[in-house]
């Protein structure tokens, strides 16, 4: 079957950055977030506990060696650009070092913030599908309305009833998916299915809903993954090594950053290669033998593939 791609809309913008910027954020995620000693994280620390290696300036005092120094965990986070929105934006630049009484609004105002900015960047990715068009205007009035809300006072914010709005955002988004994947006939079905594991090398997962997928340390090697839905899929230590993600829906840089690839790993041109994975080929098998549709059936790794309860 021929490729088919969602042509970008040039003209779809996001209204307001969706990129983190830490040098103008006050080290929120260093602060607000917990983190327990393991395999991500080096050491335990308390929700509102600054971090031991944050900084005065709130820079990160080993962030050129997150993973060698055992906080692999910092590496696949992204506030798509809320925290320096609440440093800059809600609370005026004042950080909560300057103003300690500002510290547990602030504190407390992040993380709905980062909620509304990821659905922000969702919604602007959907802005740039052409066979969504048919919901184009409700998907901007509701980036529109999204935008509004992250931008309100502390005690509006708050105020906020965050997840029946990003349920609705999460309907309409699914609306825009099922209009792109329709071009890809006898698509899989694996929403919310429970892949951990699961054998799934070279498999034509062309149009797949994958919409919040456990796919943990699955093997992915080889599989077409263009214009899977991947939004909120788990892929934490999945094989990506020579997978076809060029036009995978909803990929996030932070999806990606905790998988694992290679060289040989097509992804699409708005995202970056992470820098620990292998400059070489690590897939036994190149992607141009790939078996024809129907030929690569998903193999569950101890696990029925059924959908997991939410």
């Amino acid at each position: 079957m021929r490729e088919t791609e969602p042509p970008q809309d040039r003209t779809a913008a996001a209204p307001t950055p969706l990129q983190s910027d830490c040098r103008s954020c006050f080290g929120l995620c260093c602060v607000v977030l917990p983190f327990a000693a393991g395999a991500d994280f080096a050491v335990d620390k308390a929700a509102g506990t600054p971090c031991r290696n944050l900084q005065d300036d709130f820079g990160c005092g080993i962030h050129a060696r997150l993973r060698d120094s055992g906080f692999q965990g910092c590496t696949v986070y992204d506030c798509f650009g809320a925290g320096q929105r609440v440093s800059q934006v809600t609370f005026g630049g004042v950080s909560w070092r300057e103003e300690p009484s500002s510290a547990r609004p602030m504190f407390d105002v992040f993380p709905i913030v980062r909620q509304l900015h990821e659905l922000l960047r969702h919604l602007t990715e959907a802005l740039t599908f052409e066979p969504a068009r048919a919901v184009h205007a409700e998907l901007r009035a509701a980036l529109e309305e999204t935008d509004r809300l992250a931008g309100g006072t502390p005690e509006e914010i708050l105020a906020l009833d965050v997840p029946a709005h990003r349920a609705r955002i999460a309907e309409l988004l699914l609306r825009a998916s099922e209009l792109v994947r329709a071009a890809v006939p006898r698509r899989r079905e694996h929403r919310g299915a429970d892949l951990f594991g699961a054998r799934l090398r070279g498999a034509d997962l062309q149009g797949a809903n994958l919409r919040g997928a456990l796919l943990v340390a699955a093997d992915l090697s080889g599989a077409d993954l263009r214009l899977a839905d991947l939004i909120g899929a788990d892929l934490r230590d999945a094989n990506l090594a020579g997978a076809d993600l060029t036009t995978a829906l909803f990929l996030t840089q932070i999806q990606l950053n905790a998988a694992r690839g290679d060289a040989t790993t097509r992804l699409p041109a708005t995202l970056t290669r992470p820098t620990h994975w292998p400059e070489t080929s690590t897939s036994p098998a190149p992607a141009a033998s790939r078996k024809p549709r129907g030929a690569a059936r998903p193999q569950g790794g101890g696990r029925s593939g059924k959908p997991r309860r939410r």
